[in-house]
């Protein structure tokens, strides 16, 4: 393997490693050999997350340079090995030889197309029997990467293939944090935030060499996976649901804010104006969530910017929000004064004639005082960003 200290280094092979003593010389050996093939100057870095096996003798004699990684975690051991690779170009893929190392060529190529992030697709390369549990084939993984693609529009379709490869100065915009196997995610949805290209190039996975159960925790790292799809995702987790609930309810208030109709032959009454007041206030409140989530992600992830945050941090104003939330209250509230006028005016008048009036005033009260203290803490919010390093004024 060329002398990565005196030359300049296209390629860093960056393996995470824990307890891998069977199979990290392998693979060590695998890369050094590809590396050979194309004819390019390389280096072997394994970042090792604590193991107490013979895992670091062996990567060292083999020819790696090893770096000691405290901060357990997937994504922690990667985030290390990254920062101190000094190829132009690094591949990064698991040491248990379940990825196939001596393959690196089609990443290599990409990247030299222009491509910012290559990443493996297990799906159209094949998958040993065995490589994968069922469930993970064929569920958990197109699930995930489906949603992954849908909220996030990442051109990708096996979202958690570990063997990809990136420019460096790419991965600094791809600004990933996560130390644990959501760290996977990060980079795909961060990648396509960044608006940086990314490929996919076929990929074998094979059954591991290791004599003992995955670091994987199928439910638990699955979870993790969907969490962060999600919470980075607020347009379908809070706004889209959020919107239809809102206008369910006020398309029900509105037609029952006079009294009960007849539609079809089906009777709608006060129960069905109650369901409506429902759908809106929750309906509302959702969307608010997620104003706030789009404005507090950006904080963490910048790339994450959105017109609806440029206008918090531009256009909105809490004297704005305040007037609005007023007039919603001062509706509400005329509301029910001219019900209470009616009600003195003429004393024998049943109530249950203003009934469906007296929801619309308190629903239109509820959804004024959530909004003024709504427009407190979005102000707080926005003039947070604004005045942090970098913010938008």
């Amino acid at each position: 393997m060329p002398d990565a200290a005196t030359q300049t280094v296209k390629l860093t092979a960056v393996m995470p490693c824990l307890n891998e003593e069977r199979t990290v010389g392998r693979c060590i050996e695998k890369v050094t050999a590809a590396f050979g093939a194309m004819g390019i100057a390389g280096e072997v870095l394994v970042a090792d997350n604590g193991s107490t096996d013979r895992s670091v003798e062996i990567a060292t004699a083999a020819g790696a340079r090893v770096v000691r990684v405290a901060t357990p975690g997937y994504g922690a051991a990667l985030i290390a090995g990254i920062a101190a690779a000094r190829g132009d170009y690094i591949v990064m893929a698991d040491s248990d030889d379940s990825y196939d190392w001596s393959n690196v060529a089609p990443f290599v190529a990409k990247l030299d197309e222009g491509y910012d992030l290559v990443v493996g697709n297990r799906f159209l390369g094949g998958i040993d029997a065995g490589a994968m549990p069922a469930l993970h084939r064929y569920l958990g993984n197109p699930v995930l990467s489906w949603l992954a693609r849908t909220v996030h529009h990442a051109p990708i379709r096996d979202f958690h293939c570990g063997m990809r490869a990136f420019r460096r100065g790419a991965f600094a915009r791809m600004d990933v944090r996560t130390t644990g196997m959501e760290f996977a995610t990060e980079m795909i949805v961060n990648s396509a935030k960044a608006g940086l290209r990314i490929g996919e190039v076929p990929t074998r996975l094979q059954r591991d060499g290791r004599d003992r159960p995955p670091h994987l925790r199928p439910f638990r790292d699955g979870w993790r996976h969907l969490r962060f799809i999600l919470a980075y995702g607020p347009n379908h987790l809070y706004l889209a649901p959020g919107g239809l609930m809102l206008l369910a309810g006020l398309v029900t208030v509105a037609t029952l804010a006079r009294g009960p109709v007849v539609i079809a032959g089906h009777y709608l009454g006060i129960h069905f104006l109650a369901l409506g007041c429902l759908l809106a206030m929750v309906g509302f409140n959702v969307i608010n969530l997620g104003v706030l989530a789009k404005v507090i992600a950006l904080r963490r992830h910048p790339q994450l910017d959105s017109r609806i945050t440029r206008w918090v941090l531009r256009e909105f104003t809490l004297e704005a929000g305040l007037l609005a939330g007023a007039l919603l209250c001062a509706l509400g509230a005329g509301i029910d004064v001219v019900l209470l006028l009616r009600w003195l005016a003429h004393p024998g008048l049943a109530m249950a004639s203003t009934e469906h009036l007296g929801f619309v005033a308190t629903l239109a009260f509820v959804l004024g005082v959530n909004l003024m203290f709504d427009a407190f803490l979005l102000d707080l919010l926005a003039q947070e960003h604004r005045d942090a390093p970098g913010g938008r004024r």
